[in-house]
């Protein structure tokens, strides 16, 4: 699980965010008042807190939302999901789109440090469902597994096959989606 440290906008483009605390996220947009908002597959931008963090251990000096990112979240390193991960955080749900960006070699961070943590570690996500997230909430990934059982007798149709039912326990237990789906040959 992942804590939200920073909620920020910009309400012009061309301006550094600022942490606002708190937003409301619409669905197929992005952040209400965010310039940056829109029909796209760009619509928020996170960034890790702990990648953040080291940036400023190599003396940067930056503050929420100098990235241009929209959610900082510790917790997670969004760079080790691949892009149709979903996440949620109170009734919000996002899906990761796109990793990393160009760097415009222009920007300020750029031309202090020599580098940016956008092209590497900023990632992007559309709003599939939408809500409030505020600073303090928690945020989690929505794993996805799959779960294949065999069995030579139900695939001939000689009996059902239930072994479905543990395992759908077991893995709803764990906080995972069950969806079903069955294939059969023929």
């Amino acid at each position: 699980m992942g804590k939200v440290r920073a909620v920020c906008i910009s309400e012009k483009r061309g301006t550094q965010k600022k942490n606002i605390e708190s937003a409301v996220f619409v669905e197929n947009w992005g952040i209400e008042g965010d310039a940056h908002a829109g029909n796209w597959h760009r619509q928020i931008s996170l960034l890790s807190e702990e990648t953040i963090a080291a940036f400023k251990a190599r003396g940067a000096e930056v503050t929420d939302g100098a990235f241009g990112e929209n959610l900082v979240v510790s917790g997670y390193d969004f760079t080790k999901f691949p892009v149709g991960t979903r996440y949620t955080c109170k009734d919000v749900v996002l899906e990761l789109t796109q990793i990393g960006k160009e760097c415009h070699h222009g920007c300020e961070i750029f031309q202090k440090m020599g580098e940016c943590i956008m092209p590497t570690n900023g990632v992007f996500a559309k709003v599939l469902h939408g809500g409030k997230i505020s600073v303090g909430d928690e945020f989690h990934v929505q794993y996805r597994a799959a779960v294949i059982t065999l069995s030579d007798t139900a695939s001939k149709g000689e009996r059902e096959d239930a072994s479905g039912a543990a395992v759908e326990e077991i893995v709803r237990k764990e906080g995972y989606e069950v969806v079903f789906k069955k294939n059969h040959p023929g």
